[in-house]
């Protein structure tokens, strides 16, 4: 691992969750011009749900300048915030999607943009009702800027896996699925990876002790059954990306109770098998709610809940990963 470090060494707030991170383009040290780095949102406050949570955000330029001062940039006061998720539009703004609400069963959600790499944000955009845009993880963009946006809902007894798609940098929405284990309604977060027309969802289950995939051959618009495949899984959040060689790399808890360990694991044929990978974390402890992402220049990217207290940063190569048996 080339870097493996924290987003901030002293705590905004008490408790944080739910990181996200995308690549963006920032103005540079000198005039007229611009470097890419990564910028990082999570939410945090008291506790999760407590009516202070609002959601954070930090730059990291180089790697050796670390993480800028974390700033609030969405906040309520009232009810509290809920799972950023960012996205550097190809051609376009930074999105950033966010939930406010008491809870995920009543929640509504918003967008904001930035024009600056996430150093200033238009006012917020209220999702049409019913549309939740990417739930957790980050969305999927088509070559003609169509966002699959992995999406999901939950009632006190009933989870269920959607895909919101946006042709128009989310103006304008459509909703697919649901993506359901059969006589199951168990399934949520969704990561999606995708290989032509087709595209995978890996998703987070409850009760089920595995992890679900499903399978749309039509670009996120229509979805076969999910079913299980042969990796433990507690009930926590998962994220995955396809790389540029065509693996996929996924971030999840190899345990079927508990929060520890956090691993990696690699696939070659889009998630139906896997082959173990780095261990992220190990001791006794959260880790959890992962993000991960691929840089223009190869380099892996993540980031993840540490105890609550934190959010831990890994930095690393397509080489520091394994082959797929």
């Amino acid at each position: 691992m080339l870097v493996r470090d924290f987003v901030f060494q002293t705590l905004p707030t008490p408790s944080c969750h739910a990181s996200t991170l995308a690549e963006t383009t920032l103005a540079g040290t000198l005039p007229g011009t611009t470097q890419r780095g990564m910028v990082a949102s999570w939410f945090g406050g008291a506790e999760e749900g407590a009516r202070d949570v609002g959601i954070w955000l930090a730059h990291r330029m180089n790697e050796g300048a670390g993480w800028t001062k974390p700033e609030r940039v969405a906040y309520s006061g009232e009810v509290p915030c809920w799972n950023p998720v960012l996205h550097q539009l190809k051609a376009g703004p930074l999105l950033l999607f966010y939930r406010m609400g008491p809870s995920p069963q009543t929640w509504t959600a918003y967008l904001r943009r930035s024009m600056d790499g996430g150093k200033s944000w238009s006012a917020p955009e209220m999702l049409p009702a019913g549309v939740q845009g990417p739930v957790k993880n980050k969305p999927h963009e088509l070559p003609n800027g169509t966002l699959l946006c992995p999406s999901s809902t939950e009632s006190h007894d009933c989870w269920g896996g959607w895909v919101d798609i946006s042709p128009d940098g989310g103006r304008s929405w459509t909703k697919h699925g649901p993506i359901q284990v059969p006589g199951r309604f168990d399934l949520i977060q969704p990561t999606l990876v995708q290989d032509g027309s087709t595209v995978v969802a890996l998703a987070r289950t409850r009760g089920l002790k595995h992890v679900a995939r499903a399978v749309s051959r039509d670009q996120g618009r229509t979805w076969g059954h999910a079913s299980l495949v042969d990796l433990p899984h507690p009930g926590s959040g998962i994220d995955a990306v396809r790389l540029a060689d065509g693996r996929v790399v996924l971030v999840y808890n190899h345990t079927a109770s508990g929060r520890s360990p956090l691993n990696l694991a690699v696939s070659g044929d889009l998630g139906q098998t896997w082959t173990p990978g780095p261990v992220l974390e190990s001791e006794p402890g959260e880790y959890s709610y992962p993000a991960i992402i691929q840089a223009a220049d190869g380099s892996i990217h993540i980031t993840y809940t540490w105890k609550r207290q934190k959010v831990r940063y890994v930095r690393l190569l397509p080489g520091d990963l394994p082959q797929p048996v």
